[in-house]
């Protein structure tokens, strides 16, 4: 693969995933302008479209999981460009979201649906801040080069990226996850819960949990004790806070 045609596939990659997340977005938030959400789609038995959503889940999780350790990636990048190695990913990434998107199947028992005009607005505000902070935090870490741009602009100047250097930018200071925590706040807030999200947001949670492990496990690989002070000194998803000595 050419350096242009590496840029151009990171590029075509990165305009498919930014609609793919937008549509993410208006899937979880069950907006009644589109036809496929988290709440809406063929309907069918509890029992086979929970069984369906949970595979779908499953896929998903795999997929983000397997593909982002480093065994991996070093297997990877013998079979495709190094450059284009995070392009790839991030396709992949957002055909199975596409995948679970397009095959979901609701259950749509309400669980909680609140009626209260304030409580139902503050709820929805709670939802655009999770996904304000998912954006904003992949900017604070680098925005380009975790979905691929950098890598592949950058190889076609010549050039290698710098080694990461260990810092704590904004939101880092006081979560050492606050990507997570986006998403964490985006799919549980939800003025009205059903089955189908509920079970969507728990999923979720439960693979978020579980990559976290292995992305801290790859964090103090890289970055040693600087790492391990910092997972001692911030908390994971919510703040720390200690008392100072007198």
């Amino acid at each position: 693969m050419s350096r242009a045609a590496t840029l151009l596939f990171a590029i075509v990659a990165y305009a498919i995933f930014f609609a793919t997340f937008l549509y993410l977005i208006v899937f979880v938030g069950d907006f009644s302008f589109a036809r496929i959400t988290v709440d809406e789609g063929p309907p069918g038995p509890v029992a086979a479209a929970a069984a369906i959503d949970i595979a779908l889940i499953a896929l998903f999780g795999i997929q983000h999981s397997v593909m982002a350790r480093q065994g991996f990636k070093k297997w990877w990048t013998r079979v495709i460009p190094k450059p284009a190695e995070r392009s790839v990913y991030v396709l992949m990434a957002s055909a199975v979201l596409i995948v679970l998107m397009t095959l979901w199947r609701p259950i749509p028992s309400a669980i909680w649906d609140i009626a209260n005009p304030l409580a139902a607005n503050a709820i929805w505000g709670l939802f655009w801040i999770g996904w304000g902070m998912v954006l904003l935090s992949t900017f604070l870490i680098n925005h380009f080069e975790l979905f691929g741009l950098q890598q592949a602009w950058l190889n076609m100047r010549g050039r290698e990226a710098e080694p990461h250097k260990f810092h704590q930018p904004l939101l880092y200071k006081w979560v050492r996850h606050p990507l997570y925590l986006g998403f964490f706040i985006a799919f549980w807030a939800a003025a009205r819960m059903t089955l189908g999200h509920l079970l969507l947001a728990a999923g979720v949670s439960v693979y978020m949990l579980i990559a976290i492990s292995y992305e801290e496990r790859d964090l103090v690989g890289y970055f040693g004790k600087d790492y391990e002070d910092y997972r001692e000194r911030v908390g994971m998803l919510t703040p720390r806070f200690r008392r100072r000595n007198a």
